[in-house]
Formats: structure tokens, C-alpha cells, sequence
């Protein structure tokens, strides 16, 4: 069978994969192109730079700028939609006639475009953007931030639902999956998980040495969560060790962390340490208040460490939650640290979770799924 050939439109450049839409979209390329596809990848760039680790992956790699302020409005187009447009681009995939894969809305802006009517195209569903952009708004204190949130929540509902040339689209989450069954039913839609670094699991058994909270401190999602546990959680287990580690710390966490004997603030850390942190931990501990997507996160710790302890809204849609502790408030988190810094991750926990993980989270596996897609559609 001959090799099967795609372009793929990226929000932005996946590489590194420090974050979590480029870890999908990274370790997607990655296992795509090992399984011996040629990959035409089309990059929208606004701060992060090229690399070459790109090119070694795919057959041509481009670049397109974001046109970002007042370029990027429209009263029709969500600004994360119309600011991704550029006729060089829709050209290329014009003239390079194989399927398309869109990395989210983002990227969709030509999805309905009459030169690519006849081709085969795939959005990649991230999170219900709508509902994504209202959450954000209802938290935002800006009037200013919140009016346009709330207009940008608005444009998204709309939107999703005029993409009517897809044929198919590939979410992250079973949530996702069953908005877009509903509002697309004579399409293809399925539950294809997030890629990821991991070939195998590589869970450490016995005990660890404290608690952990891990993210990208700068990221309003992570604050609040960080924040949450900072204030409600970590003055009432003094006798517990508690670290909080990611990426540019506000100031409010700088100082909340400082406060507190036994908690411990590890500003940016590299791949490595994190990875150290994670495995080390005897308890994770990974709330979130926004609930949308899949959270990237929650693999990373049950790849790699012992006691997951998350709330509902981080299980939403994962299909995980027989491998991880359920606490939704602030006292059902410290029950559940009391009870799991002395309790011992054991042989069975760890086999359960690598069998579950392996059957719904194995990259070569899903990239074969998309695959299959593309060569059915082909026959």
C-alpha cells in the first residue's frame, strides 16, 4: 500500500513540546511520521522559533505569521480562527493534493474554502472552545478582558457549528466526542487521545517523599488552581511536605510559598527535573476549575509517579478515573493526603494503571487509527 501523505496546520510551532496543545501536536508528528507517513506541516508563528528538529520529521516544513491586533478582528471569524489565515498557506494546500489534518479551530479557517472542497480534512478537537472561552470570562476581572472573552465565546459557538465540509474530527476528550456526535452525526467523529512523550509507563512503587502540584504557574488555569491550594489546603498539613513547580510564578505565589515552612516553590524547571519531581512525589495533587480538554498533566503524573489526587473537573472526559483519587473541596484533599503520604503504592496499583493507560493512551496505536481514516477514505 502506497505511503500515506497529509498536510497538518498547526496554531504554532509544537517544537518544544513544553506545553500542552504542542505535546499533542509534537508527539503526534513524531509517531505519524515513525509509522512512515509523509507529513507536509504548516506552522503559524508569533514568539516561538524554528527548528530543524521539525524538519528531520516531516517532508516540508512552513511557516505562516499570525496576524495578530486589529489584523487578527473580525465581526464574523473568532479572533483565534481569523488571525490564523494567510493565502500562501491555503495555496500550498492547494497545490500539495492529499488529505489535511487541522490542529483545532485554530487552524480551520480554509475548512470551508471551495478550493479544498473536494479533499479530505480532519479537525483535531482540543476543547469546546465556546465553553472554554465562557469559563475564562466568568473568572476574568477585567470588564474590558471579559467583554471580549465573552464575544469571543459567542463567535465560537457560532463557528463550530458552519464547519460542515470536515469529514471527520478526532477529539481529545470522550466529552468533546459526544458534543461533536451531536453536532455533527453524519460525520466521522471519534475519541482519540493525547499524544504524549511516553512509550511505557514508568510508575515508581513504595513510598515518596511529599506531596506535588506541577503546571505552567503563568497560565490563569494554573494559578487559580496553585492559589486554591495555597490558601485551602497547605496551611492544614503542616506536617506534610508540599511542592509547587512550573513555569513563572506570580508574585502572589512567590509570597503565599514563603509563608509556609513546609512548602517548597521550584520556579521553571527543566524536562529532567520535572520528571524527577513527578516520580518522586508520593502524592500528586492536580486540581483544576476549568473543566474542557484533556489536561496533559494528568498524564505526566500517572506516567510517572504514585498517588494521583484530582477533583471531577480534571477527570472530565479521561476516562481515568479508577486510577486516581476523587476529592472535590478543599477538606475531601486534605482527608486524602492524610490518608495516602502513608499509604504505599503498590505492584497492583501499578499494573492497573499501565493496563489502562496502554489500552486507550498508546501513541502508535492511535496514530494507526488515523491512518486507517485516511486509508479508507482513500479507497
Amino acid at each position: 500500500m502506497s505511503k500515506i501523505k497529509f498536510h497538518i496546520v498547526s496554531f504554532d510551532i509544537p517544537y518544544p513540546a513544553d506545553y500542552g496543545g504542542a505535546i499533542d501536536v509534537f508527539y503526534k508528528i513524531k509517531s505519524l511520521s515513525e509509522a512512515g507517513c509523509e507529513i507536509y506541516l504548516h506552522c503559524f508563528e508569533y514568539g516561538r522559533e524554528r527548528t530543524e528538529r521539525l524538519n528531520n520529521l516531516c517532508k516540508e516544513v512552513w511557516y505562516y505569521p499570525r496576524k495578530t491586533g486589529w489584523n487578527g478582528l473580525s465581526f464574523s471569524y473568532p479572533y483565534i480562527v481569523y488571525s490564523r489565515r494567510d493565502d500562501t498557506l491555503l495555496q500550498r494546500l492547494s497545490n500539495v493534493d492529499v488529505p489535511i489534518l487541522f490542529e483545532g479551530i485554530h487552524c480551520s479557517f480554509y475548512a470551508n474554502h471551495p478550493a479544498l472542497k473536494r479533499r479530505t480534512k480532519i479537525l483535531r478537537v482540543h476543547n469546546i472552545e465556546h465553553d472554554y472561552y465562557k469559563q475564562l470570562a466568568q473568572k476574568e476581572r477585567s470588564n474590558f478582558s471579559k467583554i471580549y472573552l465573552y464575544a469571543e465565546a459567542f463567535l465560537l459557538k457560532n463557528y463550530e457549528k458552519s464547519l460542515s465540509n470536515i469529514d471527520a474530527a478526532f477529539c481529545l476528550s470522550h466529552a468533546d466526542t459526544l458534543n461533536f456526535q451531536k453536532l455533527y452525526p453524519k460525520k466521522t467523529v471519534a475519541h482519540i487521545a493525547p499524544f504524549h512523550p511516553f512509550t511505557s509507563s514508568d510508575i515508581p512503587t513504595g513510598m515518596g517523599q511529599y506531596c506535588l502540584y506541577h503546571g505552567n504557574l503563568k497560565h490563569p488555569e494554573n494559578e487559580e488552581a496553585a492559589l486554591f491550594l495555597l490558601e485551602q489546603v497547605i496551611p492544614a498539613i503542616s506536617d506534610t511536605q508540599f511542592i509547587i513547580a512550573g513555569r513563572n510564578p506570580s508574585k502572589t505565589i512567590k509570597a503565599l510559598c514563603a509563608k509556609y515552612q513546609h512548602c517548597k516553590l521550584i520556579e521553571n524547571p527543566d524536562e529532567a527535573e520535572m520528571n524527577r519531581l513527578i516520580s518522586n512525589a508520593q502524592i500528586n495533587v492536580l486540581p483544576t476549575f476549568q473543566r474542557s480538554g484533556m489536561k496533559l498533566k494528568l498524564l505526566y503524573a500517572l506516567y510517572n509517579g504514585r498517588h494521583v489526587v484530582v477533583n471531577d473537573d480534571m477527570l472530565y472526559g479521561t476516562g481515568l478515573a479508577s486510577v486516581c483519587n476523587i476529592a472535590n473541596t478543599a477538606t475531601e484533599i486534605i482527608e486524602e493526603i492524610s490518608r495516602l503520604i502513608k499509604t504505599d503504592f503498590t505492584d497492583g496499583m501499578r499494573e492497573l494503571r499501565a493496563y489502562l493507560l496502554e489500552a486507550s493512551y498508546n501513541n502508535s496505536t492511535n496514530a494507526q487509527r488515523i491512518i486507517t481514516f485516511l486509508q479508507q477514505k482513500s479507497l
